[in-house]
């Protein structure tokens, strides 16, 4: 479902109130740093306030509108802090070894701050902040007012701020979110990872997802049943008409209603529901993915106060349990994978151009649905499998019937129902606790009467472990994980009125480009095998017991992508899984290609190994051909090594003694050859080769580019076992976000980021004076400030000392333990016009940077405990007003250390690495350079507009 005005752009630019429904993105332009899980102070005093929690508007430390986050890291969402943290052992393994979580709580508190101009014309509207997703615990603040706190990760939410919006001035959004506790068992990163939205509307409006089209084909036509929530916050009842028109691709208007005299209670929602028949529907399909958009107005006097659009698709979906899965009454075996978010270099703040690579990667190897496994995924990602045609198992993050939980899985229905590429809705995967129980059969049951009320259209799904009892009893659609661990035929026979499908199968373990194991260094051979015998089955055989039971619906393999944590069957110093299809940067492994030759019709032929074997001629090498040809010949330097029919769903296989030369495979269809590769002895590289699957950018600051990086040898082949160090620069409006390789034990950084430490300056002190020849003595290092005003303690006004012509403040910062390489800097308040600044005594000047005045400070010149100075003339009000406007002091003085990235740079792994870059938002030409030592560099041009 999408806004009918979807803009990118600031919020400072002209929002005009024109368009009756404005839907603005305000990913951009917000400060970061990290707080602290157990220490107040170090978590920049959050929660110290006197009535910070008792009294409404009393947001405290970052929470607080006055408090200053000048020194604070500028970041873009999304945004993933974790990705940017060192691993380390002591770092949860199934997180990925990231330093954070219990043992790290300096790196496992985040806050983010964005202030935003809301114009004075927008008095009258409806705001809305709408966040799709924050890892996680998230606290959220405007204006110093608490909204609320979402302790999901995975759950978008939305909050009204209409009530505390500044309207024609500014406005502050802080967001807290605790990482500590992890939801999943796999890397799940921390921060504001998914987009924010501000969202304006009518008082009389569509309610958010308030739309649901639902879709009947009748022939060559289809009925389609709207039902609208729409919303009512006036305080009187409204009259208004109600306007469906349905817009083909072309943006024609192929259907549409009208209904007048509708009218909500004040302060109300109404539900109504229309019919409307869509002559020649288009069906949605995997071949040919035919959207509509239902737009959607509200009229009030004629007026148009809100317009809504609703993107759907025509399509009927059937799970036999005899025959199977069915689209649009075509028997359909369902060929998936299930992912988690993240991926390398980024984490999992991908970018939407990203969301779009990474499903076109599976769709090459054959994939036709995924498994978004095991928490909702995000909205872009349904998008673009609404756009590309992929079939989507929609996943609720943990089974339950609980306020808190059912709350969250209606956010989920009622978010994606209108997404044709949704087919299953799954309730629960693997719930130890409840397979074998009645428990688990009752819950079971009653998800899925909840989902049926929200969504008639859909059958529901539970992924089980264990089958016969519990929550498989009570799953609509079965879904068992992993053949090996079920009896699939006898639970087939005991209930022969459920669809089955293989929800995961595989788990195999294999590294990329690796064919011998080598446990010193986390790898494991990619031939394709039981990863866990006695528990799982090799792809090969999962995917051929599939096929042998026509009533099996399909198998979504575990699992398309690597993904951080999970390590199975290595601890420290793995850090990544190892279950892939493709490695973590999306390089395909070998048994992609063995799914692509039962998946795909397009004739291929891939062999594996590599034929890089030095030291080992003479030797037997274990030689797998996958083709989806009917038979294959092998040649070696150009003597045939035999031709062999190719079994149905199988492999060949040959031992060839290893010499040096080129491996070649030719597949046959009928006796005429339809396919070719060969694998070479390649030399010693020579370049470096950087191949972009796009140059042309868009200027919006989102748009990215993926770079393969390889070197190839003096003949241009390239060399599979390279593990050269690459050096990276760009210039011009792109930047670097994130480089990866796909090993799963390789410990450099994916994406290289400053990192700042604060402090608080403390033991405040001020001093009246009339004499400004007083004033040397006061700033001195040396100077006694026993007997001064402590400017926090508060005195009613018949205690205030008189005012005096000038004030003289003074606190104290110890000298902080910086490397060489590390920038100290001491911000500094404004806090008059003609204040003068001291530090230890000496005068000292400020300048600018970024809006903020900063003192820059050489810590070998600094004393184990130092001082800084203001002397100005008294403010109205004296030393209470002015404490009264420091945020608890903050505002008077922070010192910063700043750790500078680390270059970025990334090994080659077998021969790959990968660079993703994004756009700035500037538009003009780019450059990305790889450099490697000995070698000839790459250069990649990128038009910006």
């Amino acid at each position: 479902m999408i806004a009918a005005l979807f803009l990118m752009c600031g919020l400072n630019a002209s929002a005009t109130a024109q368009a009756p429904r404005e839907r603005l993105n305000i990913d951009k332009g917000w400060r970061f740093a990290y707080g602290h899980a157990d220490d107040e102070a170090a978590d920049f005093g959050y929660g110290l306030r006197p009535f910070f929690f008792a009294k409404a508007g009393y947001g405290d430390g970052p929470a607080n509108p006055e408090f200053s986050d000048a020194g604070w890291r500028k970041v873009d969402l999304p945004h993933d802090w974790a990705v940017e943290l060192p691993f380390d052992q002591r770092g949860n393994t199934n997180h990925g070894s990231k330093a954070i979580g219990h043992p790290f709580p300096e790196n496992s508190v985040g806050w983010y701050r964005k202030t935003l101009t809301i114009p004075a014309s927008d008095k009258g509207r409806r705001i809305s902040l709408e966040l799709d997703g924050v890892y996680r615990n998230s606290v959220v603040w405007i204006n110093g007012h608490y909204l609320g706190t979402e302790p999901s990760g995975y759950s978008g939410f939305r909050y009204d701020i209409t009530d505390y919006v500044n309207f024609g001035g500014e406005n502050l959004i802080a967001v807290r979110a605790d990482a500590t506790v992890e939801e999943g068992w796999y890397y799940e990163g921390a921060g504001i990872y998914r987009h924010v939205w501000l969202t304006k509307t009518d008082p009389l409006h569509v309610a958010q997802w308030g739309t649901f089209v639902r879709s009947t084909v009748e022939g060559a036509n289809a009925r389609l049943d709207i039902d609208l929530t729409v919303q009512n916050v006036f305080k009187s009842e409204q009259g208004f008409a109600i306007r469906h028109e349905v817009v083909d691709a072309r943006g024609q208007v192929v259907a549409e209603t009208t209904q007048a005299d509708r009218s909500v209670n004040a302060v109300s929602d109404g539900v109504f529901a229309a019919t409307l028949t869509l002559s020649e529907a288009h069906l949605w399909s995997l071949e040919d993915p035919y959207l509509y958009t239902l737009r959607t107005s509200l009229l009030r006097d004629g007026q148009v106060v809100d317009r809504y659009d609703t993107r759907f698709g025509v399509r009927t979906v059937t799970f036999d349990p005899d025959k199977g899965f069915f689209l649009n009454g075509k028997a359909v075996k369902l060929q998936g994978t299930n992912n988690h978010q993240d991926h390398a270099g980024v984490g999992v703040a991908l970018p939407d151009g990203l969301q779009t690579w990474r499903l076109k990667q599976l769709k090459s190897f054959g994939v036709n649905a995924y498994r978004a496994s095991h928490h909702p995924p995000t909205p872009e990602l349904l998008d673009e499998a609404d756009r590309l045609g992929m079939l989507v198992i929609d996943e609720h993050r943990m089974m339950g019937t609980s306020p808190e939980i059912t709350h969250q899985l209606e956010r989920l229905i009622r978010r994606d129902r209108n997404h044709p590429s949704i087919i299953l809705w799954s309730v629960g995967n693997e719930e130890w606790a409840l397979e074998w129980k009645d428990i688990g059969t009752h819950l079971a049951l009653e998800m899925q009467d909840f989902v049926r009320r929200l969504d008639p259209t859909r059958r529901t799904t539970v992924a089980t472990s264990g089958s016969g009892k519990g929550t498989s009893i009570g799953a609509d659609v079965i879904g068992f994980n992993y053949g090996a661990q079920h009896d699939v035929d006898g639970f087939h026979a005991q209930h022969p009125e459920k669809p089955a499908l293989m929800t995961e199968e595989g788990s195999t373990l294999t590294t990329r480009g690796i064919y011998f194991d080598d446990p010193a260094r986390v790898h494991l051979n990619a031939y394709d095998r039981q990863g866990r015998p006695g528990s799982s089955l090799s792809i090969e055989e999962g995917w051929t017991r599939v096929m042998a039971r026509p009533w099996m619906s399909g198998m979504f393999v575990w699992t398309g992508f690597d993904y951080r944590g999970e390590t199975t069957p290595f601890g420290w110093p793995a850090i990544s899984s190892q279950f892939g299809m493709v490695d973590t940067t999306g390089v395909l492994k070998d048994t992609a290609y063995y799914l692509k030759s039962v998946w795909t019709d397009q004739p291929m032929v891939h062999i594996l190994p590599h034929w890089n074997w030095a030291g080992r001629e003479g030797q037997p090498i274990d030689v797998r051909v996958y083709s989806n040809g009917d038979a294959v010949e092998l040649f070696l330097n150009g003597k045939s090594l035999g031709r062999q029919a190719m079994p149905r769903y199988s492999h060949l296989r040959w031992r060839v003694p290893y010499a040096p030369g080129t491996l070649t495979a030719r597949a046959y269809q009928k006796g005429r050859q339809v396919a070719v590769q060969s694998v070479t002895t390649t030399a010693a590289p020579t370049k470096v080769v950087a191949r972009p699957d796009k140059t042309a950018l868009k200027a919006d600051g989102s748009d990215i580019s993926v770079v393969w990086v390889q070197v190839s040898d003096k003949k241009g082949r390239p060399v599979p076992t390279a593990d050269n160090l690459i050096d990276l620069k760009v210039s011009g409006p792109i930047r670097l976000i994130g480089v990866g390789n796909g090993d799963p034990g390789s410990h450099e950084a994916d994406r290289p980021a400053e990192r700042h430490r604060y402090a608080r300056l403390s033991n405040w002190r001020s001093l009246a004076i009339d004499d400004l020849t007083a004033t040397a003595a006061a700033v001195a290092q040396d100077a006694d400030t026993s007997s001064w005003r402590d400017p926090s303690q508060w005195l009613p006004p018949e205690a205030q000392p008189p005012l005096t012509k000038s004030l003289v403040l003074r606190g104290e910062f110890a000298r902080p333990d910086a490397r060489p390489d590390e920038e100290v800097v001491l911000f500094v308040g404004a806090l008059a016009a003609d204040q003068a600044l001291y530090v230890n005594g000496q005068p000292v000047q400020a300048e600018t940077l970024d809006g903020a005045l900063i003192v820059r400070l050489n810590p070998a010149q600094l004393r184990e405990k130092n001082s800084l100075a203001y002397v100005f003339t008294t403010p109205a009000g004296g030393v209470q007003a002015l404490y009264d406007q420091s945020v608890s002091a903050s505002r008077w003085g922070s010192l910063r250390v700043t750790t500078p990235a680390a270059p970025w740079q990334r090994h080659l792994f077998n021969g790959w690495a990968q660079i993703i870059v994004q756009s700035t938002g500037e538009p003009g030409m780019a450059r990305l350079v790889a450099r490697s030592a000995g070698l000839t560099s790459a250069m990649v041009d990128f038009k910006v507009e």
